[in-house]
């Protein structure tokens, strides 16, 4: 018998299960660079139902309990008090998301001696200490592509928001106003402007797809260059580094994976160097951009705005400066758990498990970590440090 410790965010404070807005999703056939979706033998919840939430229970408690392993799921991961403290020591499999992580550190994985496999429902793995997990074997795997979609089309709503004064106009009608002007003097169309993206793997390309219609002047960096046929196809403009694309465009959409090279990378600096009233979108990491300097250029009126729905930590405290900041359009960590989301990397972990239960192998596309090294997408995203390497972008 395996336990199973599953780690996920509280229900809705209205209850569960909700009244859905929907009474499906579409189907889809198949990712855009062709890898087919998640293969589980069958599933046990409805696709557009909240499954990512504590009673959701990613829809895998009748299909665990079926076959005499037992399950655990909580919201509470903080502290050595915490629900996940006191279960870790006796856990088999860890199941966590990136939008409410429960931190696989180093110490917590000492004291969890049977340990053998980590999985992130969704992609982003990034809360588990990699190089912990190689020295004591452990396999750690998250579903490539599950959500890379909904985060790219996330960012693209978070760009017009920003540039179209979106937050703000919207609180006017709230408050029963209809003040067009102060709306008005920081809306902007985003035709014509000079667009970057930071790191054009699975999501900053679909974005790049995304906003080609939007008649911009697109610009991209990445570690391996795109191939020239795409950027002849959407009209891209590459530069070698992040330095030369900050300083050249109207809009900076983040998409690089967090490690030494890009930890605050975005510092006062960097900043500074960027077109005044430039707008910074960053759906990957927080901790790429240095949290005061950014309250600082918005205050001071370099940055027009920032948005994004990446914190640290997560969650992040009451009294958190971006809560408050001015021009901004933060929203929790949202952007990859939508319902459509959810039923792709619900299935994903399902299918995770059914092969690790098994014996059998999984998948390559998932894994980050495999028989004490690095594999599958991990052998490509991280480097042997456990820090993931530049360009990723799963």
């Amino acid at each position: 018998m395996a336990k199973v410790l599953l780690v996920l965010y509280p229900d809705p404070l209205t209850g569960y299960p909700p009244a859905y807005a929907r009474d499906s999703i579409p189907v889809l056939h198949g990712y855009p660079d062709g890898q087919t979706l998640p293969t589980p033998s069958s599933i046990d919840f409805t696709p557009g139902h909240l499954i990512g939430c504590v009673s959701g229970e990613l829809g895998l408690r009748t299909f665990l309990e079926a076959a005499g392993h037992q399950l655990v799921v909580t919201s509470d991961k903080e502290g050595p008090d915490s629900v996940f403290d006191r279960e870790l020591p006796d856990a088999d499999v860890v199941i966590s998301q990136p939008f409410w992580p429960a931190y696989l550190t180093a110490d917590r994985i000492a004291k969890a001696p049977r340990l053998k496999l980590a999985i992130t429902a969704g992609i982003g793995s990034d809360h588990v200490d990699l190089d912990a997990a190689i020295q004591r074997g452990i396999t750690v795997a998250e579903e490539t592509y599950s959500n890379s979609i909904s985060v790219a089309e996330h960012t693209v709503m978070q760009i017009l928001a920003l540039v179209r004064n979106f937050v703000a106009s919207h609180r006017w009608v709230e408050q029963g106003g209809w003040n067009i002007a102060d709306c008005a003097q920081r809306a902007y169309d985003l035709e014509g402007m000079d667009v970057g993206i930071i790191a054009a793997g699975r999501i900053g390309l679909a974005v790049l797809r995304r906003l080609a219609p939007f008649s911009v002047n697109l610009h991209y960096t990445k570690t391996h260059r795109l191939d020239r046929a795409v950027e002849r196809e959407l009209n891209l403009t590459y530069h070698p580094d992040t330095a030369s694309l900050a300083r050249n465009v109207d809009v900076v959409s983040i998409h690089a994976p967090l490690h030494p090279q890009t930890y605050r990378l975005f510092d006062a600096a960097m900043l500074a160097s960027m077109r005044r009233g430039a707008y910074i979108v960053n759906t990957a990491r927080a901790e790429i951009v240095d949290r005061d300097a950014i309250v600082a250029a918005l205050t001071d009126g370099h940055l027009a705005g920032y948005a994004g729905d990446v914190w640290y930590p997560q969650p992040p405290p009451t009294d958190h400066p971006w809560r408050s900041m001015p021009h901004n359009a933060m929203t929790p960590h949202v952007s990859g758990t939508t319902l459509s989301a959810q039923a792709r990397y619900g299935a994903g972990t399902r299918e995770i498990l059914e092969a690790w239960l098994s014996g059998k192998p999984i998948r390559q596309e998932y894994l980050i970590v495999d028989g004490g090294h690095l594999a599958g997408v991990g052998a490509t995203s991280y480097t042997v440090d456990g820090t993931t390497s530049p360009g990723s972008g799963h």
